[in-house]
């Protein structure tokens, strides 16, 4: 935070909101004099209370994001900007920065398409350093022949600036890789309920073909893992297929999306060929939110092309999904398309939750091997962990090392981390699923007319 002191504006903006508490839009000027400022963090705290009461307000969410990149917390700023801009609610300004935190991240060729959308929306946004690291990718239209591809000379143009292809790509075919997991439920720590939804949707007609076979039911199908991020929607997935030793492919949005038009409904469809050669298979698709948005909340014809390939995918169309297995995880599923939700498609949803104690234990105890600790109370840790992530749990575990690493660099000596010191880097770490949850209760209360997140009601009831 900035040694200077706070702008006089804020202080009055304070000394208002101590009256007027409830006082949104109060509370949105008194963040917007911070950040002005670069008081990031205060900010943040702001920002924090006003979306706990109201959620969904876009220019908090925008204002938070903002905070949070200029925190240096990327990751974070762009789990907000991508919510924000799923639902088609964020101004230009947003794009830019969306920008910008990709760009951070190396993910340029979708910085390049958020900028573009900037620009399209406000033509007076001006970013040189950021045009001069996209340059590649930002060719105006006179400059697309150059670049295309060979095979593709002869493209159409169209009026977004993308290319339409009339050609196979150059690059061939699509191919991603296939694991063979060797890691099943027994190293997954705690989560039975979870586990035993899985069993029943997925892994039981695996081992039991022929008996659903039998009764007409086809070994397959979709299954949505939802939750707060960092909970192990990933680790459960690749278990899943260990369990039924099973070949494994995950992707993810950069995977499948090109700056061709046409070329990524081609390689979602190379994908599910490639899953359906490999079978039996998990598909496993992270962040499916990302290419199944709500198509009513979409403005290009391009990303409702790719999110029709993907249903036609599932529904298997032109080629049979039976020993396919398609798992998902999302933070949102709220944003994903309802035809997504249909029965042969993800029809199962799976609430995975924050890790119960014995699945925090666990994670504590591989978190800390290799590492020189006394022994530790982990139970007594996972206990006052509640309602963390397993990456809360990382950054709890690297609080603590980083304390031990100030002294013994004043002292020369190693010394093993306690619990002592655990119970107290717990103490100073929130659990970032709170967020989540104030989110997710808003739809599981006012938008659950299917019933589709009672199971974070129940587990809201249980955990209060």
């Amino acid at each position: 935070m900035s040694a200077t002191p706070e702008p006089p504006e804020a202080t009055a903006l304070r000394a208002a909101i101590a009256i007027s508490p409830d006082n949104v839009p109060l509370r949105l000027l008194l963040a917007e004099a911070l950040l002005k400022c670069g008081f990031f963090p205060a900010a943040a705290l702001e920002l924090r209370e006003g979306l706990r009461q109201d959620p969904c307000n876009p220019q908090i969410k925008f204002g938070l994001a903002r905070a949070f990149h200029g925190e240096g917390k990327s990751s974070e700023a762009s789990v907000l900007l991508e919510d924000l801009l799923a639902v088609g609610q964020g101004p230009a300004a947003a794009h830019l920065l969306f920008a910008r935190v990709l760009c951070e991240g190396a993910e340029l060729q979708k910085a390049a398409q958020h900028l573009s959308r900037a620009r399209a929306l406000d033509k007076t946004i001006v970013d040189p350093d950021l045009e001069a690291r996209l340059e590649l990718f930002l060719k105006p239209l006179g400059e697309v022949a150059s670049n295309t591809p060979k095979g593709m000379e002869n493209a159409e143009v169209d009026a977004e600036g993308r290319v339409r292809a009339q050609a196979a790509s150059a690059a061939g075919e699509f191919e991603t890789e296939v694991e063979r997991p060797s890691t099943n439920f027994s190293d997954v720590g705690g989560m039975e309920p979870v586990k035993e939804q899985i069993r029943m949707k997925i892994i039981h007609p695996v081992a039991h073909a022929e008996l659903f076979k039998a009764y007409g039911k086809k070994v397959g199908g979709g299954v949505l893992l939802y939750g707060p991020p960092g909970c192990g929607k990933t680790h459960l997935a690749r278990a899943t297929a260990g369990e039924v030793r099973a070949s494994f492919l995950s992707i993810g949005l950069h995977d499948v999306l090109d700056m061709w038009l046409g070329q990524s409904e081609k390689k979602l469809h190379e994908i599910f060929q490639q899953a359906r050669r490999n079978r039996p298979a998990v598909l496993f698709v992270d962040e499916v939110d990302a290419l199944g948005a709500n198509r009513a909340d979409l403005r290009h014809s391009s990303t409702r092309n790719l999110i029709n390939q993907f249903l036609a995918e599932m529904d298997g169309l032109d080629a049979s999904n039976d020993g396919l297995l398609v798992l998902a995880a999302t933070n949102a599923p709220w944003h994903l398309d309802p035809a997504f939700r249909r029965p042969g498609r993800f029809d199962h949803l799976v609430f995975v939750p924050p890790p119960d104690a014995p699945a925090r234990t666990e994670i504590l105890r591989v978190l800390l091997r290799g590492k020189p600790a006394e022994v530790v109370d982990l139970a007594r840790v996972a206990e006052q962990a509640h309602g963390f992530s397993g990456a809360d749990l990382k950054g709890l575990i690297d609080q603590a090392v980083e304390t031990k690493l100030t002294a013994a660099m004043k002292t020369g000596r190693i010394e093993p981390l306690t619990t002592k010191e655990l119970l107290a880097a717990c103490k100073r770490t929130k659990p970032t699923t709170l967020e989540w949850f104030s989110t997710a209760k808003n739809y599981a209360m006012y938008a659950n007319q299917g019933g589709h997140y009672d199971d974070v009601l129940t587990y809201l009831k249980s955990n209060r």
